[in-house]
Protein backbone atom coordinates (compact mmCIF):
# COMPACT_ATOMS: atom_id res chain seq x y z
CA UNK A 1 0.00 0.00 0.00
CA UNK A 2 1.14 3.50 -0.49
CA UNK A 3 1.27 5.73 2.22
CA UNK A 4 2.05 9.34 2.87
CA UNK A 5 3.40 10.42 6.11
CA UNK A 6 2.72 14.47 7.05
CA UNK A 7 5.95 15.64 9.38
CA UNK A 8 9.23 13.98 10.21
CA UNK A 9 8.79 14.36 13.83
CA UNK A 10 9.10 11.80 16.80
CA UNK A 11 6.17 9.87 15.80
CA UNK A 12 6.03 10.63 11.73
CA UNK A 13 9.56 9.50 10.85
CA UNK A 14 9.13 6.35 13.14
CA UNK A 15 5.76 5.42 11.98
CA UNK A 16 6.83 6.01 8.22
CA UNK A 17 9.95 4.03 8.91
CA UNK A 18 8.43 1.07 10.84
CA UNK A 19 5.41 0.94 7.87
CA UNK A 20 7.86 0.54 5.24
CA UNK A 21 9.75 -1.91 7.02
CA UNK A 22 6.33 -4.12 6.91
CA UNK A 23 6.70 -3.57 3.38
CA UNK A 24 4.57 -0.77 2.48
CA UNK A 25 5.77 1.96 -0.21
CA UNK A 26 5.86 5.46 2.43
CA UNK A 27 6.85 8.88 1.77
CA UNK A 28 7.63 10.97 4.26
CA UNK A 29 6.44 14.64 3.98
CA UNK A 30 8.08 17.86 5.46
CA UNK A 31 7.94 21.18 5.32
CA UNK A 32 11.50 21.60 7.18
CA UNK A 33 13.94 21.26 3.46
CA UNK A 34 17.10 21.26 5.48
CA UNK A 35 15.77 18.25 7.99
CA UNK A 36 14.62 16.21 4.48
CA UNK A 37 18.42 17.06 3.08
CA UNK A 38 19.61 15.67 6.52
CA UNK A 39 17.44 12.61 6.10
CA UNK A 40 18.10 11.92 2.60
CA UNK A 41 21.87 11.42 3.98
CA UNK A 42 20.47 9.29 7.02
CA UNK A 43 21.35 12.18 9.18
CA UNK A 44 18.40 11.12 12.00
CA UNK A 45 16.76 14.94 12.88
CA UNK A 46 16.08 12.84 16.90
CA UNK A 47 17.74 10.09 18.73
CA UNK A 48 16.03 6.96 18.73
CA UNK A 49 18.47 3.80 19.01
CA UNK A 50 18.47 1.71 15.55
CA UNK A 51 16.14 4.24 13.44
CA UNK A 52 19.09 5.37 11.58
CA UNK A 53 19.80 1.90 10.56
CA UNK A 54 15.70 0.91 9.86
CA UNK A 55 15.72 4.64 7.83
CA UNK A 56 18.90 3.58 5.67
CA UNK A 57 17.91 0.14 5.24
CA UNK A 58 14.22 0.75 3.70
CA UNK A 59 15.77 4.02 1.61
CA UNK A 60 18.17 1.39 0.24
CA UNK A 61 15.32 -1.10 -0.65
CA UNK A 62 13.09 1.42 -2.53
CA UNK A 63 10.58 1.60 0.25
CA UNK A 64 11.21 4.93 1.85
CA UNK A 65 11.46 8.14 0.86
CA UNK A 66 11.66 11.81 1.69
CA UNK A 67 10.16 14.87 0.05
CA UNK A 68 9.25 18.42 0.87
CA UNK A 69 6.60 18.38 -1.43
CA UNK A 70 3.08 17.35 -0.17
CA UNK A 71 1.46 17.10 -3.81
CA UNK A 72 4.42 14.61 -4.26
CA UNK A 73 3.96 13.10 -1.12
CA UNK A 74 0.11 12.43 -1.57
CA UNK A 75 0.12 11.20 -4.97
CA UNK A 76 -1.54 7.99 -5.60
CA UNK A 77 -1.95 7.54 -1.62
CA UNK A 78 -3.73 5.62 -0.12
CA UNK A 79 -3.54 6.57 2.85
CA UNK A 80 -2.31 10.08 4.71
CA UNK A 81 -1.27 9.94 8.13
CA UNK A 82 -0.98 13.43 10.06
CA UNK A 83 1.54 13.63 12.14
CA UNK A 84 2.53 17.07 12.72
CA UNK A 85 2.79 18.48 16.62
CA UNK A 86 0.11 19.60 18.99
CA UNK A 87 2.42 21.49 21.29
CA UNK A 88 0.47 23.44 24.22
CA UNK A 89 -0.83 26.37 22.70
CA UNK A 90 0.69 29.46 24.87
CA UNK A 91 -1.60 31.47 27.20
CA UNK A 92 -4.17 28.63 27.86
CA UNK A 93 -2.43 25.51 27.65
CA UNK A 94 -5.08 24.50 24.94
CA UNK A 95 -3.41 22.00 22.31
CA UNK A 96 -2.35 24.03 19.38
CA UNK A 97 -3.66 22.77 16.17
CA UNK A 98 -2.86 25.13 14.15
CA UNK A 99 -0.69 22.13 12.30
CA UNK A 100 -3.03 19.37 11.92
CA UNK A 101 -5.84 22.36 10.14
CA UNK A 102 -3.25 23.07 8.03
CA UNK A 103 -1.86 20.17 7.00
CA UNK A 104 -5.19 19.05 6.83
CA UNK A 105 -6.14 21.81 4.32
CA UNK A 106 -3.02 21.16 2.07
CA UNK A 107 -3.49 17.33 1.97
CA UNK A 108 -7.29 18.01 0.58
CA UNK A 109 -5.57 20.74 -1.95
CA UNK A 110 -2.93 17.58 -3.38
CA UNK A 111 -5.13 14.67 -3.12
CA UNK A 112 -5.53 12.50 -6.48
CA UNK A 113 -8.33 10.14 -5.37
CA UNK A 114 -9.94 8.80 -2.81
CA UNK A 115 -8.44 8.42 0.42
CA UNK A 116 -8.56 7.30 4.13
CA UNK A 117 -6.84 10.62 6.23
CA UNK A 118 -5.22 9.43 9.82
CA UNK A 119 -4.89 11.70 12.68
CA UNK A 120 -1.97 10.02 14.38
CA UNK A 121 -0.75 13.20 16.08
CA UNK A 122 -2.00 13.78 19.79
CA UNK A 123 -5.29 15.26 19.22
CA UNK A 124 -8.50 16.47 21.45
CA UNK A 125 -11.83 15.18 21.33
CA UNK A 126 -13.40 16.20 18.09
CA UNK A 127 -10.27 16.72 15.89
CA UNK A 128 -11.11 14.72 13.87
CA UNK A 129 -14.62 16.60 13.09
CA UNK A 130 -12.84 19.36 12.09
CA UNK A 131 -10.33 17.94 9.95
CA UNK A 132 -13.30 16.39 8.45
CA UNK A 133 -14.93 19.38 7.81
CA UNK A 134 -12.26 20.60 6.33
CA UNK A 135 -11.29 17.95 3.69
CA UNK A 136 -15.13 18.11 2.60
CA UNK A 137 -15.06 21.92 1.93
CA UNK A 138 -11.92 21.71 0.34
CA UNK A 139 -12.50 18.67 -1.87
CA UNK A 140 -16.06 17.89 -1.95
CA UNK A 141 -15.52 15.97 -5.17
CA UNK A 142 -13.63 13.21 -3.37
CA UNK A 143 -14.55 9.93 -1.09
CA UNK A 144 -12.29 10.97 1.70
CA UNK A 145 -12.80 8.99 4.97
CA UNK A 146 -10.68 10.35 8.02
CA UNK A 147 -10.01 8.30 11.70
CA UNK A 148 -8.08 8.48 14.27
CA UNK A 149 -4.94 6.09 15.33
CA UNK A 150 -3.28 7.16 18.16
CA UNK A 151 0.32 6.37 18.56
CA UNK A 152 1.39 4.81 21.87
CA UNK A 153 5.47 5.20 21.41
CA UNK A 154 7.63 5.06 24.21
CA UNK A 155 10.98 7.52 23.36
CA UNK A 156 13.95 5.43 23.80
CA UNK A 157 11.95 2.04 22.56
CA UNK A 158 9.45 3.28 20.00
CA UNK A 159 10.62 0.87 17.03
CA UNK A 160 9.97 -1.95 20.00
CA UNK A 161 6.52 -0.27 20.75
CA UNK A 162 5.63 -0.25 16.86
CA UNK A 163 6.38 -3.68 16.33
CA UNK A 164 5.21 -5.50 18.96
CA UNK A 165 2.28 -2.93 20.25
CA UNK A 166 0.07 -3.63 23.39
CA UNK A 167 -2.87 -2.52 21.18
CA UNK A 168 -3.60 -0.98 18.30
CA UNK A 169 -6.39 1.83 18.54
CA UNK A 170 -8.26 2.99 15.72
CA UNK A 171 -11.45 5.21 15.59
CA UNK A 172 -13.52 5.12 12.11
CA UNK A 173 -16.61 6.13 10.99
CA UNK A 174 -17.02 4.00 7.68
CA UNK A 175 -16.81 0.59 6.81
CA UNK A 176 -13.99 1.35 4.00
CA UNK A 177 -11.49 3.53 6.70
CA UNK A 178 -11.82 0.28 8.81
CA UNK A 179 -10.76 -1.75 6.08
CA UNK A 180 -7.77 -0.10 4.90
CA UNK A 181 -6.41 0.50 8.24
CA UNK A 182 -6.60 -3.45 8.76
CA UNK A 183 -4.12 -3.52 5.46
CA UNK A 184 -2.04 -1.38 7.04
CA UNK A 185 -1.11 -3.16 9.79
CA UNK A 186 -1.99 -6.39 8.76
CA UNK A 187 1.56 -7.36 8.86
CA UNK A 188 1.57 -7.19 12.76
CA UNK A 189 -1.00 -10.03 12.84
CA UNK A 190 1.53 -12.86 13.45
CA UNK A 191 2.13 -10.69 16.77
CA UNK A 192 -1.40 -10.95 17.43
CA UNK A 193 -1.56 -7.49 18.24
CA UNK A 194 -4.77 -6.12 19.66
CA UNK A 195 -6.93 -4.40 17.06
CA UNK A 196 -9.27 -2.03 18.45
CA UNK A 197 -11.73 -0.11 16.43
CA UNK A 198 -13.54 2.92 18.20
CA UNK A 199 -15.65 5.52 17.31
CA UNK A 200 -13.15 8.55 16.21
CA UNK A 201 -13.74 10.42 19.19
CA UNK A 202 -13.40 7.28 21.67
CA UNK A 203 -10.18 6.75 19.83
CA UNK A 204 -9.14 10.18 20.55
CA UNK A 205 -10.06 10.32 23.93
CA UNK A 206 -7.77 6.97 24.79
CA UNK A 207 -5.07 8.51 24.20
CA UNK A 208 -5.69 11.22 26.28
CA UNK A 209 -6.53 9.19 29.47
CA UNK A 210 -4.01 6.43 29.11
CA UNK A 211 -0.85 9.19 29.31
CA UNK A 212 -3.28 10.80 32.12
CA UNK A 213 -2.92 7.62 34.04
CA UNK A 214 0.31 6.70 33.71
CA UNK A 215 1.22 10.64 34.70
CA UNK A 216 -1.31 10.04 37.94
CA UNK A 217 0.51 6.74 38.71
CA UNK A 218 4.25 8.19 38.76
CA UNK A 219 2.84 10.79 40.55
CA UNK A 220 1.36 8.98 43.36
CA UNK A 221 4.66 6.66 43.82
CA UNK A 222 6.52 10.00 44.22
CA UNK A 223 4.21 11.35 46.70
CA UNK A 224 4.43 8.17 48.85
CA UNK A 225 8.01 8.20 48.25
CA UNK A 226 8.15 11.67 50.14
CA UNK A 227 6.39 9.63 53.14
CA UNK A 228 9.03 6.91 53.03
CA UNK A 229 11.60 8.96 53.71
CA UNK A 230 9.51 10.75 56.55
CA UNK A 231 8.50 7.49 58.38
CA UNK A 232 11.38 5.49 57.60
CA UNK A 233 9.93 3.07 55.17
CA UNK A 234 11.50 2.24 51.71
CA UNK A 235 9.54 3.31 48.62
CA UNK A 236 11.21 0.47 46.29
CA UNK A 237 9.74 -2.13 48.82
CA UNK A 238 6.47 -0.67 48.46
CA UNK A 239 6.42 -0.27 44.98
CA UNK A 240 7.20 -3.79 44.40
CA UNK A 241 4.83 -4.81 47.38
CA UNK A 242 1.44 -2.87 45.55
CA UNK A 243 2.81 -3.84 42.06
CA UNK A 244 2.77 -7.58 42.79
CA UNK A 245 -1.03 -7.02 42.64
CA UNK A 246 -2.36 -7.82 39.36
CA UNK A 247 -4.99 -4.71 39.89
CA UNK A 248 -2.07 -2.52 39.83
CA UNK A 249 1.15 -3.81 38.06
CA UNK A 250 4.71 -2.61 38.70
CA UNK A 251 4.80 -0.18 35.81
CA UNK A 252 5.31 3.45 36.39
CA UNK A 253 6.27 2.94 39.88
CA UNK A 254 9.41 3.95 39.88
CA UNK A 255 9.89 7.14 42.10
CA UNK A 256 12.06 9.46 40.95
CA UNK A 257 11.89 13.27 40.12
CA UNK A 258 9.06 13.74 38.73
CA UNK A 259 7.70 13.25 34.59
CA UNK A 260 8.58 15.25 31.78
CA UNK A 261 8.97 14.64 27.91
CA UNK A 262 6.63 15.44 25.05
CA UNK A 263 3.93 13.24 26.30
CA UNK A 264 3.13 13.75 29.89
CA UNK A 265 2.78 17.35 30.61
CA UNK A 266 1.57 18.55 27.38
CA UNK A 267 -1.57 15.79 26.99
CA UNK A 268 -2.07 16.09 30.89
CA UNK A 269 -2.58 20.11 30.36
CA UNK A 270 -4.58 19.37 27.12
CA UNK A 271 -6.94 17.03 28.57
CA UNK A 272 -7.93 19.27 31.88
CA UNK A 273 -8.76 21.99 29.21
CA UNK A 274 -10.81 19.42 26.80
CA UNK A 275 -12.68 18.66 30.48
CA UNK A 276 -12.93 22.76 31.56
CA UNK A 277 -14.29 23.13 27.85
CA UNK A 278 -17.05 20.46 28.40
CA UNK A 279 -17.89 21.53 32.70
CA UNK A 280 -16.62 18.04 33.26
CA UNK A 281 -13.29 19.06 35.48
CA UNK A 282 -11.22 16.14 36.33
CA UNK A 283 -9.91 16.95 39.53
CA UNK A 284 -7.55 13.99 39.73
CA UNK A 285 -5.63 15.45 37.01
CA UNK A 286 -5.78 18.60 37.92
CA UNK A 287 -3.92 17.59 41.59
CA UNK A 288 -1.20 15.47 39.39
CA UNK A 289 -0.31 18.71 37.17
CA UNK A 290 0.12 20.43 40.45
CA UNK A 291 1.97 18.05 42.13
CA UNK A 292 4.44 16.86 39.70
CA UNK A 293 5.38 20.63 38.85
CA UNK A 294 6.25 21.21 42.39
CA UNK A 295 8.16 18.56 42.88
CA UNK A 296 10.96 19.35 40.24
CA UNK A 297 11.30 22.06 41.88
CA UNK A 298 11.64 20.18 45.46
CA UNK A 299 14.29 17.94 44.10
CA UNK A 300 16.49 21.19 43.88
CA UNK A 301 15.76 22.36 47.00
CA UNK A 302 16.95 18.66 48.23
CA UNK A 303 20.01 19.10 47.00
CA UNK A 304 20.58 22.60 48.57
CA UNK A 305 19.85 20.90 51.64
CA UNK A 306 22.93 18.15 51.17
CA UNK A 307 24.86 21.54 50.47
CA UNK A 308 24.93 22.61 54.21
CA UNK A 309 23.85 25.60 55.27
CA UNK A 310 25.87 28.19 53.16
CA UNK A 311 25.17 26.36 49.19
CA UNK A 312 26.20 29.53 47.54
CA UNK A 313 29.47 29.36 45.88
CA UNK A 314 29.08 25.66 46.05
CA UNK A 315 29.29 23.29 42.71
CA UNK A 316 26.80 20.35 41.75
CA UNK A 317 27.23 18.14 38.88
CA UNK A 318 24.24 16.86 37.55
CA UNK A 319 24.59 13.49 35.91
CA UNK A 320 21.82 12.95 32.88
CA UNK A 321 19.96 15.92 31.59
CA UNK A 322 16.98 14.59 29.42
CA UNK A 323 13.47 13.76 30.96
CA UNK A 324 14.41 9.91 30.39
CA UNK A 325 17.09 7.54 28.95
CA UNK A 326 17.86 6.75 25.30
CA UNK A 327 16.43 10.33 24.15
CA UNK A 328 17.90 13.54 23.38
CA UNK A 329 14.66 14.84 24.45
CA UNK A 330 14.71 17.91 27.25
CA UNK A 331 11.12 19.44 26.81
CA UNK A 332 9.68 19.46 30.51
CA UNK A 333 12.97 17.83 31.71
CA UNK A 334 13.67 17.63 35.86
CA UNK A 335 16.98 18.38 35.25
CA UNK A 336 15.91 22.13 34.11
CA UNK A 337 14.01 22.94 36.86
CA UNK A 338 16.80 21.19 39.53
CA UNK A 339 19.59 23.53 37.41
CA UNK A 340 17.30 26.66 38.09
CA UNK A 341 16.79 26.34 41.99
CA UNK A 342 20.46 25.70 42.12
CA UNK A 343 21.49 28.50 40.05
CA UNK A 344 18.96 30.94 42.39
CA UNK A 345 20.81 30.15 45.41
CA UNK A 346 23.84 30.81 44.40
CA UNK A 347 25.23 27.52 43.23
CA UNK A 348 27.74 26.75 40.33
CA UNK A 349 26.19 24.37 38.10
CA UNK A 350 28.00 21.40 35.81
CA UNK A 351 26.46 18.48 33.73
CA UNK A 352 26.94 15.80 31.49
CA UNK A 353 24.45 13.97 29.47
CA UNK A 354 25.12 10.96 26.50
CA UNK A 355 22.78 12.52 23.65
CA UNK A 356 21.31 15.48 25.52
CA UNK A 357 23.95 18.30 25.48
CA UNK A 358 23.00 20.31 22.47
CA UNK A 359 19.10 20.19 23.32
CA UNK A 360 19.65 20.97 26.59
CA UNK A 361 22.62 24.15 26.21
CA UNK A 362 19.67 26.59 25.01
CA UNK A 363 17.67 25.66 28.11
CA UNK A 364 20.16 25.85 30.64
CA UNK A 365 22.65 28.89 29.87
CA UNK A 366 24.79 29.60 32.75
CA UNK A 367 25.45 25.34 32.74
CA UNK A 368 29.04 24.28 32.20
CA UNK A 369 28.62 21.12 30.16
CA UNK A 370 31.40 17.96 29.59
CA UNK A 371 31.93 15.13 27.44
CA UNK A 372 31.84 12.72 30.43
CA UNK A 373 31.09 12.41 34.02
CA UNK A 374 33.80 12.33 35.47
CA UNK A 375 35.05 15.69 34.21
CA UNK A 376 31.55 17.32 35.32
CA UNK A 377 32.09 16.22 38.84
CA UNK A 378 35.72 17.56 39.07
CA UNK A 379 35.67 19.61 41.96
CA UNK A 380 32.52 19.28 42.63
CA UNK A 381 30.37 19.55 46.51
CA UNK A 382 28.09 17.15 45.17
CA UNK A 383 26.75 15.01 42.00
CA UNK A 384 23.45 14.28 41.28
CA UNK A 385 22.12 11.51 39.17
CA UNK A 386 19.12 12.90 37.39
CA UNK A 387 18.70 10.58 34.53
CA UNK A 388 19.50 6.37 34.32
CA UNK A 389 21.37 6.32 31.78
CA UNK A 390 23.17 3.18 31.02
CA UNK A 391 26.49 4.57 31.57
CA UNK A 392 26.06 6.39 34.46
CA UNK A 393 24.38 2.88 35.95
CA UNK A 394 27.71 0.85 36.89
CA UNK A 395 30.49 4.32 37.08
CA UNK A 396 32.96 3.85 38.34
CA UNK A 397 32.04 5.63 41.85
CA UNK A 398 35.73 5.52 43.40
CA UNK A 399 37.05 7.32 40.53
CA UNK A 400 33.94 9.34 40.72
CA UNK A 401 34.37 10.45 44.25
CA UNK A 402 38.34 11.02 43.94
CA UNK A 403 37.21 14.02 41.64
CA UNK A 404 35.12 15.33 43.94
CA UNK A 405 36.28 18.16 46.41
CA UNK A 406 32.98 16.96 48.82
CA UNK A 407 31.51 13.53 49.36
CA UNK A 408 27.58 14.06 48.52
CA UNK A 409 25.67 11.76 46.19
CA UNK A 410 22.13 12.30 45.83
CA UNK A 411 20.46 9.55 43.54
CA UNK A 412 17.17 10.81 42.53
CA UNK A 413 16.48 7.59 40.63
CA UNK A 414 17.52 5.10 43.14
CA UNK A 415 20.46 3.14 40.52
CA UNK A 416 23.13 2.57 42.96
CA UNK A 417 23.71 0.10 46.33
CA UNK A 418 23.90 2.59 48.84
CA UNK A 419 26.55 0.47 50.32
CA UNK A 420 28.68 0.33 47.04
CA UNK A 421 27.82 4.36 47.39
CA UNK A 422 29.09 4.49 50.85
CA UNK A 423 32.23 2.02 50.76
CA UNK A 424 33.34 4.59 48.17
CA UNK A 425 33.35 7.48 50.33
CA UNK A 426 30.39 9.33 50.01
CA UNK A 427 27.21 10.23 51.83
CA UNK A 428 23.98 9.40 49.77
CA UNK A 429 20.71 10.17 49.44
CA UNK A 430 18.30 8.29 47.66
CA UNK A 431 14.02 8.91 47.03
CA UNK A 432 12.23 7.39 49.07
CA UNK A 433 14.29 6.13 51.44
CA UNK A 434 15.25 6.15 55.01
CA UNK A 435 17.51 8.67 56.45
CA UNK A 436 20.65 10.00 55.32
CA UNK A 437 23.50 7.35 54.45
CA UNK A 438 27.03 8.49 55.55
CA UNK A 439 30.51 6.62 54.71
CA UNK A 440 31.53 5.01 57.71
CA UNK A 441 34.69 5.80 59.42
CA UNK A 442 37.24 2.73 59.41
CA UNK A 443 37.78 1.54 63.12
CA UNK A 444 41.91 1.69 64.33
CA UNK A 445 43.96 -1.33 64.22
Amino acid sequence: MRIAIIGTGYVGLVSGACFSDFGHDVVCVDKDERKIDALERNVMPIYEPGLDELVARNVRQGRLSFTTSIAEGVKGAEAVFIAVGTPSRRGDGHADLSYVYGAAREIGEALTGPAVVVTKSTVPVGTGDEVERILHEVRADLDISVCSNPEFLREGAAIEDFKRPDRIVVGVEDERAEEVMKDIYRPLSLNKAPLLFTSRRTAELIKYAANAFLATKITFINEIADLCEIVGADVQDVSTGIGLDNRIGGKFLHAGPGYGGSCFPKDTLALLKTAEDHQSPIHIVEAVVKVNDSRKRAMGRKVIRALGEEPRGKTVALLGLTFKPNTDDMRDAPSIAIFQALEDAGVQVRGYDPEGTEQARPLMPGLAFFDNPFDAAEGADAVVLVTEWDDLRAIDLKRLKAKMAGNQLIDLRNVYNPEDVIAAGFEWQGIGKPGLAKAKVPSAG
